[in-house]
């Protein structure tokens, strides 16, 4: 079994900074993708940004290139998403993913493990 847990959502002001976090646990991680998506309320849930485990490879949504950041901590399971410049068309619910493949994707069925989700507010 595999548990995703996210933490780190919250209010936040336009042009403000949130950090996202993702804490895997059940399994070894050495060969999952994770990835962290996004749905904001009446809307389908988006990618937004993937990072391999193996070499490290990172593809963003264009709607968040170069605001946030994706990085691990192997030695901690732990993915983060470091958001800055928030906009309120940032707010959505944000959600952690893992799938047992190594290239990154952008489609939600392709991850077999989702964490709860953490709640992002951007007021304007």
């Amino acid at each position: 079994q595999v548990q995703l847990v996210e933490s780190g959502g919250g209010l936040v002001q336009a042009g403000g900074s949130l950090r996202l976090s993702c804490a895997a646990s059940g399994r070894t991680f050495s060969r999952y993708t994770m990835g962290w998506f996004r749905q904001a309320p009446g809307k389908e849930r988006d990618f937004v940004a993937g990072i391999s485990w193996i070499g490290g490879t990172i593809n963003y949504a264009d709607s968040v290139k170069g605001r946030f950041t994706i990085s691990r901590d192997s030695a901690k399971n732990t993915v983060y998403l470091q958001m800055k410049n928030l906009k309120p068309e940032d707010t959505a619910v944000y959600y952690c993913a893992a799938r047992s493949a190594v290239p990154i994707s952008t489609t939600t069925f392709s991850y077999q493990y989702w964490g709860q989700g953490t709640q992002v507010t951007v007021s304007s």
